[in-house]
């Protein structure tokens, strides 16, 4: 049975369940798009200027997804977008197609609305082969912004009407 997008939440990572949401994984297709969790947890580990923000998506009581934001970086920064960046957004490969990538956005556009001064939410994608997340994003509501942030292509949500 498939998760209704009511049956999707965003639960802390705890000793009791980063093994399960660290077992999360993309198609070898997707894995030139998306980082690893792990590797994820990694990154944040080694930014803590990024302000890293995490939470492994959930569908009913079962980890299906993760997702990483900046959550508050300096405008001025220059290594970070900000200060609302999308950093990861992971659906695993079973759970994909049913709808939890975007209600899991909804949940962190529900909260980076929550954020002090949160105007804009900021990702990057790489574009090009028909596995990009660019579509996804772009279906949602995200517009290019013209800049490139590492090699990919800077995109930006408005949060305001």
């Amino acid at each position: 049975m498939s998760p209704t997008t009511h049956d999707v939440s965003l639960r802390e990572v705890t000793d009791a369940n980063r093994a399960e949401v660290e077992r999360l994984s993309v198609t070898p297709s997707q894995e030139n798009y998306v980082a690893s969790v792990s590797w994820s947890f990694v990154d944040a580990a080694e930014n803590p200027d990024a302000q890293p923000w995490y939470r492994a998506v959930y569908a009913g009581s079962t980890a299906v997804g993760f997702v990483m934001i900046a959550d508050g970086v300096s405008e001025e920064h220059p290594d970070f977008a900000g200060p609302y960046y999308l950093w990861r957004l992971l659906i695993d490969q079973r759970w994909q197609g049913q709808g939890i990538g975007r209600a899991a956005l909804d949940l962190v556009v529900d909260y980076v609305r929550t954020r002090p001064g949160a105007r804009t939410l900021q990702t990057s994608v790489a574009a090009g082969a028909e596995d990009s997340p660019m579509g996804f994003y772009l279906g949602y509501g995200f517009t290019p912004t013209g800049k490139e942030l590492d090699g990919e292509e800077l995109l930006v949500l408005p949060l305001t009407d």
